[in-house]
């Protein structure tokens, strides 16, 4: 098997622009693939690297660990039995970088088994790769908020999720009573604190949200103390969804045991990849806890991954947007329009990865 890394700076078009509480301002996402071939079957994963602001990882260090785990893997064994038997050198790393190498074997071992992803994970043949997914509206001006939203409900997205927390809540209430008297019931709500409050604020922020029919608020309250999380769950007028908080298997494990009404949002770049988020995905759906596949913001590589994945589990909630807009994604390919993204049915995550719109960092062999 021969293997190649790569990275790029994807951008959005149409004004948007990512800011929520925990990042500020993001202008760009910075990008890996990593790009396999065996046997001239073609495979490519992703993952984004500038998200400091989630995992406390600068961007060139994940970059230095990936060249450096990448160039430890045995490459003369095959796809199927690195993801069945993973080498120490892959299961020490950190989330990004496993999450990049896995996403990029699983993409291998479909296209190899002339299977979509989906398929291969366990969703039934012949199926759309389609799923619903939300929209998310980022803090900005009244005009920018209203005029994305109403773009969105144009385009038969009616699952908005607002990014609060990052000011004044009396402007984040007026935020959310705009869309509500703008669409009505027509559109389902849900709201994304990014863990801004204390426990007592987050109490009375709820309360003055619950008028409003939201179905979550997530992470009301920074990750790290269980025990605060647990009471807010049993006080909460509204459902509360867990995303911050869900670092790994353990986590969900907690969750899943617990069984007092928290939600959980499963991300790959937070459990290591498409193997751990399945297994974190059936976990929760044993213990009929609801949960999310979501993202970050992200490009078709990585947006098809989970797209997969939620083809597979079927969970209640889906965050898929991550790839809507950009502009320069050297894997294309994704659709979104009514309410949903589709990846074209064909083997492996469905899209082709043109190498030559990245920067090439090294090629291993």
């Amino acid at each position: 098997m021969r293997a190649s890394l790569h990275r790029a700076m994807l951008t959005y078009g149409g004004g948007l622009v990512l800011h929520t509480a925990s990042s500020g301002r993001i202008d760009g996402l910075d990008t890996l693939y990593l790009r396999l071939e065996e046997r001239d079957v073609v495979a490519a994963g992703e993952v984004r690297i500038n998200i400091a602001y989630l995992n406390g990882l600068a961007a060139e260090t994940v970059l230095a660990e990936a060249v450096d785990v990448i160039g430890r893997l045995d490459l003369s064994r095959d796809a199927g039995s690195l993801l069945a038997e993973p080498p120490a050198a892959f299961t020490e790393a950190s989330a990004p970088v496993r999450t990049l190498i896995d996403c990029a074997l699983h993409d291998l071992v479909a296209k190899q088994k002339g299977l979509p992803l989906a398929v291969h994970l366990g969703a039934p043949a012949g199926n759309a790769v389609t799923h619903p997914t939300n929209q998310t509206l980022f803090v900005s001006s009244d005009e920018t908020f209203l005029a994305q939203a109403s773009s969105y409900v144009v385009r038969g997205f009616r699952d908005l999720k607002i990014r609060i927390g990052a000011g004044d809540f009396a402007e984040d209430l007026r935020r959310v009573a705009l869309l509500r008297e703008r669409f009505g019931a027509y559109v389902k709500l849900a709201a994304d604190a990014n863990g801004a409050w204390r426990l007592a604020t987050a109490l009375a922020n709820l309360e003055a949200l619950s008028r409003y029919d939201l179905a979550y608020v997530e992470q009301p309250l920074a990750p790290g103390d269980w025990n605060t999380l647990d009471r807010l769950a049993k006080a909460s007028p509204i459902p509360v969804m867990l995303d911050e908080s869900v670092k790994g298997l353990e986590d969900v494990r907690r969750i899943a045991e617990a069984g007092n009404g928290l939600m959980a949002h499963l991300k790959l770049v937070k459990l290591g990849g498409i193997a751990p988020a399945l297994e974190a995905a059936r976990l929760l759906t044993q213990a009929h806890v609801p949960f999310m596949l979501g993202q970050m913001n992200e490009g078709g590589l990585a947006t098809a991954a989970v797209l997969h994945l939620a083809c597979a589990t079927q969970p209640r909630f889906a965050e898929l947007y991550g790839a809507d807009g950009l502009l320069d994604d050297p894997a294309p390919g994704l659709a979104y329009a009514d309410g949903a993204v589709s990846a074209p049915p064909i083997p492996g995550l469905g899209l082709r990865f043109d190498a030559s719109r990245t920067h090439l960092i090294r090629e291993f062999s």
